[in-house]
C-alpha cells in the first residue's frame, strides 16, 4: 500500500498528562528533511528501510509511521552518507553501537586534529570527506567464495572485472582472495549491474581512477620517494587527504553535469 502524503499522525494519548506526541508519515518525513537533503526522496527512505536501517512502526493499514526518534536516526544516517561518505554497512555498525552523528563523525576522523590543517568552518582538513578504507592497510582478505556470498554478485561478473582489470584476485593455495576494497569495488558494480552496465563500460572508470592517481602521485612524488620515515608516512597522509578531496570534487562535478541532464 502506498504511504500517506505529508501528514502528522497523532500518537495516542500517553497515560499521564503529558502533551500527544505525533508520528509522521513518510512523506512528511521527507518535507521537514527536505531542506538539509535536497535530494532526499520516499523511494530512497524506503530503500534504507529495506536495508535495515530503519524500522518505523506500521498501522493496521500497512502505512509507516515515523517518530521523532526514527527522524533523528534517519537524519544520523544521511549525513553519514554526505558528510563521511561511509558506506551503509560501516553505517550500520555505527548506530549499532548507539554513536550519534558526532560521535560517529569523530570515529572517522584523524583522532589528533590540532596538527592538521584546518577548513575554514574548523574542521581538520583529513575530515573534510573522510576515504573510507586505509591506503597502507588493506584490510582483511576475503575468498572468491565470501565476497559472492556478501555482495550477490555472480561468479562470472567478478571473473569479468578481472578481465577488465577492475579487481585482480590474489591467487592462493588454489583459491582466490580480495582485499576489503576489492570485495567493495564488485558491490559496487553488483548495483550498477542491476541497471545494466557491463564489465566493459566500467574502463571508464578506472581510467579517471589512474588518471586521478597518477596526478596525487606527481603533486607528492619527492615526499613520497623520502628516505625519512616520518616524511614518508606524512606524505602518505597527505596523499589520503589529497585523495579525499579530490573524491568529493568529483561528486560536486558529477552532481553538476546530472543536474543538466535531469532538466
Amino acid at each position: 500500500m502506498t504511504d500517506d502524503p505529508l501528514t502528522e499522525v497523532p500518537l495516542p494519548a500517553p497515560a499521564d498528562d503529558e502533551a500527544p506526541r505525533k508520528s509522521l508519515t513518510i512523506g512528511a518525513v521527507c518535507k521537514q528533511l527536505s531542506q538539509e537533503f535536497p535530494d532526499i526522496s520516499i523511494s530512497k527512505i524506503r530503500y534504507l528501510e529495506d536495508q535495515k536501517l530503519l524500522s518505523p512502526r506500521r498501522t493496521p493499514g500497512g502505512y509507516r509511521l515515523y517518530a521523532q526518534s526514527d527522524v533523528s536516526r534517519l537524519r544520523t544516517i544521511l549525513r553519514l552518507q554526505r558528510d563521511e561518505f561511509l558506506p551503509l554497512r560501516v553505517i550500520r555498525q555505527e548506530l549499532a553501537a548507539g554513536r550519534t552523528f558526532e560521535e560517529a563523525q569523530a570515529a572517522a576522523s584523524p583522532s589528533d586534529s590540532s596538527e592538521a590543517p584546518a577548513t575554514p568552518d574548523g574542521r581538520p582538513g583529513a575530515a573534510l570527506r573522510r576515504l573510507t578504507f586505509s591506503l597502507q592497510n588493506k584490510g582483511a582478505l576475503y575468498s572468491l567464495e565470501d565476497v559472492v556470498e556478501e555482495t550477490g554478485a555472480e561468479p562470472r561478473l567478478i571473473a569479468e572485472l578481472e578481465d577488465y582489470g577492475i579487481v585482480s584476485g590474489e591467487p592462493r593455495a588454489g583459491t582466490r582472495y580480495y582485499d576489503e576494497t576489492q570485495r567493495e569495488i564488485v558491490r559496487a558494480v553488483t548495483e550498477l549491474a542491476r541497471y545494466g552496465v557491463a564489465g566493459r563500460n566500467l574502463r571508464v572508470f578506472r581510467t579517471s581512477a589512474e588518471r586521478e592517481a597518477a596526478l596525487l602521485q606527481q603533486i607528492l612524488a619527492p615526499s613520497l620517494r623520502s628516505r625519512n620515515p616520518e616524511r614518508r608516512k606524512e606524505a602518505v597522509e597527505a596523499l589520503e587527504n589529497l585523495a579525499a578531496v579530490a573524491s568529493h570534487l568529483k561528486h560536486l562535478l558529477l552532481v553538476r553535469d546530472l543536474r543538466r541532464i535531469a532538466k
